[in-house]
């Protein structure tokens, strides 16, 4: 496949998926089942604790299988559960993450100069 250094890809496309809705019960190798038959995988993270039951990072080696992957397995029905794949975007879990540092950087500055909410 020589036409793939021409092909231009979507900024939000890359090589770690997102996947959530999974079966709590699913195995890691299940997850290696289902995903290496569109590439080959450099890891699978499956959240185990309460608040990442259900949901997977999976890590391609090529970015053309991780596409390849998020286009076949979105919706893909796996015991009764219709998956929901995403393109890991970690610049919107930090963005997250310093939205509520700088609120509370704002608070503590109202709290420092007697500034309040009321309008």
């Amino acid at each position: 496949m020589n036409n793939r250094q021409n092909v231009r890809l979507p900024p939000e496309v890359n090589r770690v998926l997102f996947v959530r809705n999974l079966p709590f019960k699913i195995t890691p190798e299940e997850m290696y089942d289902i995903f290496g038959k569109y590439g080959a995988i450099r890891q699978i993270r499956v959240g185990n604790g309460n608040d990442t039951k259900g949901t997977a990072f999976v890590v391609y080696e090529d970015i053309f299988d991780a596409k390849t992957a998020y286009e076949h397995l979105q919706g893909f029905n796996i015991m009764g559960r219709y998956l929901i794949v995403l393109y890991y975007q970690p610049n919107k879990v930090t963005k997250k993450m310093n939205l509520a540092k700088k609120e509370e950087e704002l608070k503590e500055l109202k709290a420092r100069y007697g500034i309040s909410d009321d309008d």
